[in-house]
C-alpha cells in the first residue's frame, strides 16, 4: 500500500532513523552494558530501563525501515491548478464556527497538528478533488461541518 508524505516529512524520518542508529541506539547499548557490569541484573534500574528503552528504539527503527518501503514522496511546491491534491494549503470559510481556517494536507507519517491534516482523515478525504469555492460537507465523528473553499494554494 503506497503511503504518501511530503519531502519535509520524509526528510524527518530520515533524519530520525539515522540519529537513532548512530547516535541513540549506540548510547544506549553503551549504558546498558555498564549498568550489567555492575552485578545483580534483576535489581538493576539502569539495566532494566536501559533494556526497555533499546527495545523501543528497536521497535521505532523497525516501524521506520519498513515504511520506507511503502512511501511515495511528493513535493508540496509543486502546481496542481486550484483543485485540493496532496500537498495544498487550503484556506477555508468554516460556516458553523463564521471563522476562516487553513490546512495543509499532508501523509499521515507527516507532522500533525492545528494547520496539517492527513489525506486519510475525514477533513482531508472530504477536500480531496474540491476546487476553489465549492462547498463541502465534511463529516467527522463528532459533527457535520459546512465549509467553503477559498483558496488553494501548493507552497
Amino acid at each position: 500500500m503506497v503511503m504518501y508524505i511530503t519531502t519535509g516529512g520524509f526528510k524527518a524520518l530520515k533524519d530520525e532513523f539515522e540519529y537513532l542508529k548512530s547516535v541513540e541506539r549506540p548510547k544506549v547499548v553503551n549504558e546498558v552494558a555498564e549498568a550489567a557490569a555492575q552485578g545483580d541484573r534483576s535489581e538493576n534500574a539502569e539495566y532494566i530501563y536501559g533494556k526497555r528503552r533499546l527495545r523501543e528504539i528497536d521497535r521505532r527503527m523497525r516501524f521506520l525501515n519498513k515504511n520506507f518501503a511503502e512511501m511515495q514522496v511528493i513535493d508540496p511546491k509543486l502546481p496542481r491548478g486550484e483543485r485540493v491534491f496532496f500537498g495544498a494549503t487550503v484556506t477555508l470559510y468554516d460556516e458553523d464556527l463564521d471563522d476562516e481556517v487553513t490546512y495543509q494536507i499532508v501523509g499521515p507519517l507527516d507532522t500533525l497538528d492545528d494547520t496539517h491534516i492527513s489525506y486519510q482523515s475525514p477533513v482531508g478525504q472530504a477536500l480531496l478533488g474540491k476546487a476553489i469555492d465549492d462547498n463541502v460537507i465534511i463529516k467527522t465523528p463528532k459533527d457535520v461541518r459546512h465549509v467553503t473553499i477559498m483558496d488553494v494554494k501548493y507552497i
